[in-house]
């Protein structure tokens, strides 16, 4: 019985994931996940014609979901709007539920770099930035974000054995703080 393409295709990416947090996109070949499978590399090639295509079917749903996440606060008006603690709540949510993919983001910026989505990942603490500050926040209000957001995604890296509700709490406290809030 032969299995569906769609689950070939999920099986490689979780190799590829693993090999990639283990050896670095770098240096995991393409012969390195086929190998690992136990299929051909013509056959990884049938789903993935290049490692960036790969590394990319990965991280594209992480940064779908943030930028939905992101584009979906910005459109809320009056009430409607988040409040400060909801928004770090919601992109806490967000990092936790995608932390095995963060280690690559994390470890592999020069591949985001190259697959044009470092830009959009900084874009999302800037426009959140603009969500809680205001349009034109100080850069003491900036700084104080970044260490924030960034913060807040490094803790659902940091802390891999915490439980979710207790890290939550910890880390959107945390932020808060950092935000003067």
């Amino acid at each position: 019985m032969t299995r569906p393409a769609s689950d070939t295709r999920h099986r490689i990416q979780t190799v590829a994931r693993e090999l990639f947090t283990q050896k670095g996109v770098q240096r995991t070949s393409l012969q390195d996940i086929a190998d690992r499978l136990g299929i051909t590399k013509p056959a990884l090639y049938y789903h993935f014609p290049s490692r960036e295509d790969l590394v990319r079917s990965i991280l594209q749903p992480l940064l779908d979901e943030g930028e939905r996440f992101v584009t979906e606060h910005e459109r809320r008006r009056g009430k409607a709007r988040a409040t400060p603690r909801e928004l770090l709540e919601g992109f806490f949510d967000f990092h936790y539920k995608h932390r095995a993919d963060l280690v690559l983001v994390v470890s592999e910026l020069t591949t985001l770099a190259d697959l044009g989505s470092i830009d959009m990942l900084l874009g999302w603490r800037e426009r959140l930035t603009r969500l809680v500050f205001g349009p034109r926040p100080t850069l003491e209000q900036a700084t104080r974000a970044v260490i924030a957001f960034g913060g807040l995604q490094d803790c659902c890296l940091q802390f891999p054995d915490a439980l979710h509700d207790e890290l939550r709490r910890a880390t959107v406290d945390g932020a808060m703080a950092a935000l003067g809030l």
